[in-house]
């Protein structure tokens, strides 16, 4: 089967260096939300880099090997389940990428956000960009460790809780997932604030 080859752009501006931020794992039903900030050299270039989502997982790991070993600096950050229960997930998400954007070992001049919204980190701009995932290289990047970092987080939370298919649905809301909340109920790794079961479930339960 043939590989489909993408050429992202390297930059939005020119006058300061540039982190990519991205999260993943907003729209799941269990376990954290990651974001990761991606600092990249000029020239950097893999063929196989697009947003996460359009990458299969044996590319991604690839992908992530390779930034991780080119970029300029990089940085992982983590929000619970818990703590997205406590100040919704939109604010977590953006929590996740002010975690990243502090461990980042060198500054950029400037954030470029994947999406359409985002709360300023103290005293970097920012640029909001729709789909920016799959326009801009850093952001790409930053979605590949993201989406890598949290499926290898599931994947050990799947040891413990196997019924609910964390290894395949990586805490997403799947047919398979929903029928094992109903069997199981919910883990201690759910987000209580979110819809975890259908409205008919709900009626069904009581709820």
């Amino acid at each position: 089967m043939s590989k489909v080859y993408y050429v992202l752009k390297n930059f939005h501006q020119e006058e300061w260096i540039e982190a990519g931020c991205d999260e993943a794992g907003r729209g799941c039903l269990a376990g954290p939300v990651v974001a990761a900030a991606v600092i990249l050299p000029r020239e950097f270039h893999h063929p196989l880099l697009n947003d996460s989502k359009q990458v299969n997982e044996e590319d991604r790991y690839e992908l992530r090997g390779f930034i991780m070993e080119h970029a300029l600096s990089y940085a992982v950050g983590v929000v619970g389940h818990e703590e997205i229960d406590e100040i919704n997930i939109l604010k977590a998400s953006f929590k996740a990428m002010h975690i990243a954007v502090e461990q980042l070992n060198r500054k950029p001049g400037m954030l470029l956000i994947d999406g359409n919204r985002f709360i300023p980190y103290p005293g970097i701009p920012h640029a909001c960009i729709i789909k920016g995932d799959s326009i801009y290289a850093s952001i790409a990047a930053a979605s590949i460790l993201a989406k890598t970092h949290r499926d290898d987080l599931m994947k050990e939370l799947h040891l413990s809780f196997p019924h609910y298919k964390w290894s395949d649905n990586k805490g997403y809301g799947t047919a398979a997932h929903r029928k094992a909340i109903m069997t199981h109920g919910l883990s201690p790794y759910h987000r209580r604030s979110f819809q975890c079961f259908s409205s008919e479930e709900q009626l069904e339960l009581g709820l």
